[in-house]
């Protein structure tokens, strides 16, 4: 009996290959050649680069991400926002000291104002009775608002680099960042109830501050200085017949005049930084031919107003504390 023959097979495999069904629908009636296993999925790869980038972002926070990446996140406070862009060089004090003088003259007008309001509806909320008053018996334009134009004119004559920096700045900060940081600046050194309610008020008085400027522009249609006179802003296009933006009276000076009396009133310590942020802040508007003087000055009154309405309102201040 012959053994059987245990050497290894090294002849060639002649059998035809055996592929798998093709797949349904695939094209021409033939399967995808397999990916080969040495090549790396790419989707994993994309998935785990971005889970990367998520931690990293996570982990150096929204202000370092902002400066590295150049970006900023919807989700970031007005601290942060204000760190990755800090302020330039500001005016001096004798730019904006014409300003600061007529600010500060609107005080008595709205101390008359808030008062005849309090006369009527005493010290309760009703904030929607409150506007609804307020947008009755606010001033109109006053005729001689145009007549501001050389004002304007003289500032745009004069304007500097560093000028246009520290009122751009100002423009993109000034309306609600500067206000919110200093509300959170405040929290800072609160009780914790006490320094919520202070971030949430202040909120709210930026809120109705916006409401009430933006309606009484709307109503009142002033053009705001470079509508009228193009020239004043060439990076900015303005067509035939155009009337907005429209100036009376300034969102900016409003927002500053409100903050500035509600968190100077709370905090008096410091009053004289917040009046100083709100001159800045006035200035650069007309500065930059975005208002008239007047325009300013009828911002801060309707600011001065909403915030003695939240003094009275919300902080037992009684009205005849603020004349």
């Amino acid at each position: 009996m012959s053994t059987p023959d245990t050497r290894p097979d090294t002849r060639p495999d002649t059998r035809p290959e055996t592929r798998p069904a093709a797949t349904p629908g695939g094209p021409s009636g033939r399967t995808r050649p397999r990916q080969s296993t040495r090549t790396p999925n790419r989707r994993f790869v994309a998935v785990a680069l971005l889970a990367v980038v998520a931690i990293l972002a996570g982990l150096v926070g929204p202000t370092v991400w902002a400066k590295v990446t150049g970006t900023t996140s919807g989700n970031t406070s007005a601290k942060d926002r204000i760190a990755a862009a800090p302020p330039p060089l500001l005016f001096a004090a004798s730019q904006v000291a014409t300003t600061a003088t007529d600010v500060a003259a609107q005080h008595q007008q709205a101390s008359e104002l808030i008062a005849s309001w309090a006369s009527a509806h005493g010290t309760r909320t009703d904030d929607k009775a409150f506007v609804a008053w307020l947008e009755q018996v606010f001033p109109a334009p006053p005729p001689s608002l145009a007549s501001e134009m050389p004002t304007v004119v003289a500032l745009d004559r004069a304007r500097t680099a560093p000028g246009v920096a520290a009122a751009t700045w100002l423009e993109t900060y000034g309306k609600k960042d500067i206000w919110k940081l200093y509300a959170h600046d405040q929290k800072e050194v609160l009780d914790p109830s006490t320094g919520k309610d202070r971030k949430a008020e202040e909120k709210a008085v930026l809120k109705m501050s916006k409401q009430v400027a933006d309606d009484l522009g709307t109503r009142y249609g002033s053009s705001a200085p470079y509508v009228r006179m193009p020239s004043l802003r060439k990076d900015h296009t303005v067509t035939s017949g155009q009337k907005c933006p429209c100036s009376y009276p300034s969102r900016h000076a409003a927002a500053a005049a409100a903050s500035r009396t509600v968190l100077g009133t709370l905090m008096p310590d410091r009053v004289a930084q917040y009046r100083a942020m709100e001159s800045q802040v006035d200035y650069s508007r007309v500065y930059m031919a975005g208002h008239f003087p007047g325009d300013i000055r009828a911002g801060a009154l309707l600011g001065d107003v909403i915030g003695d309405y939240f003094l009275i309102t919300r902080n037992d201040v009684a009205p005849s504390r603020l004349g």
